[in-house]
Parts: structure tokens; sequence; C-alpha cells
């Protein structure tokens, strides 16, 4: 009876810790899967802040209609394009001289995303990103002239 009532504790004992290491697990790849998603999201706002920023003149950077929606438009000095858009589930990135024709399956995959809404307005433009599950982030960049860029036009 002794042995019995040790193996019935022992039972108990071993459904409790199985039943603590499931819940545990199950938080821990809930979590997991919410920091993936929240990395993308803000890496992706980072790298189109980033590139607007590279811009040499931000105030020239636009919106056109390109991949599945708009995407932006950023020229360099040299005549060449930098388009930054959404295609086929995937934040694209097309580098090209500003008179050439490309589609926008020719562009370089930058990350997985579920959409990009892009919107400029009174040198604001709006950024939009919405993940594989359907939430939406939202930035605002102010363009215009910084004062570096005005220098470099002078000289």
């Amino acid at each position: 009876m002794d042995g019995l009532i040790a193996l019935l504790l022992f039972g108990v004992f071993a459904v409790c810790l199985l039943a603590v290491l499931l819940t545990g697990a199950g938080a821990y790849k809930r979590l997991n899967i919410r920091n993936e998603e929240e990395y993308a999201r803000r890496t992706c706002m980072q790298y189109v802040a980033n590139r607007v920023h590279q811009a040499p003149r931000p105030a020239d950077v636009r919106i056109e209609p390109f991949g599945q929606g708009n995407g932006l438009s950023i020229p360099d000095r040299d005549g060449f394009v930098t388009r930054v858009y959404y295609y086929d589930g995937y934040l694209m990135e097309l580098y090209n001289s500003a008179d050439s024709v490309l589609n926008p399956q020719d562009g370089e995959r930058v990350m997985e995303i579920g959409g990009l809404d892009l919107s400029l307005e009174n040198g604001m433009l709006r950024v939009t990103v919405t993940d594989r599950q359907g939430e939406d982030r939202e930035m605002v960049l102010v363009l215009g002239n910084r004062g570096e860029d005005e220098k470099g036009d002078a000289e």
C-alpha cells in the first residue's frame, strides 16, 4: 500500500510538471511569434526611413504607381532611381536608371510583409506597413531640404 501511494504521488507530480512545461512552451511560442512580427514591422519601417533619409534631396522623393499599389521613387544625382514598393508579399527594392523600363518582379526582395501603403501630403510622407497577420504600423516622415544638401548643390 505504501508503494502504491508513492507511485500515485509520483504520477500526480509528473502530470503537474508536464502541464507546467506545456503551458510554458505555449507561452514562449506566442511571445516569440509576437516578437518576430514586431521586429519585422520595426525593421521595415526603419528600412523605408533610411532609404528616404539617404536621398540626396528628400524633397525630390515621389510616390508613383509601381508594384501592387504605390511605391517610393527616390532619385539620386547620377540619373538613377531607387524604387521601394510592395509586390507579391514582399517589400521590394529596384535600383535602375531613370529612363529604363523594368517590371516590379525585377526588383530585389527585402523582407516579407503583408502590405505597404504610402501617401504624400504637404511634404509629409505617411508610411503604413501591414504585417502578415494584418496589423498596421504607421510612421510619418517630414520631407524637405537639409542644410548639407543645399551646401552640396552650391559647390
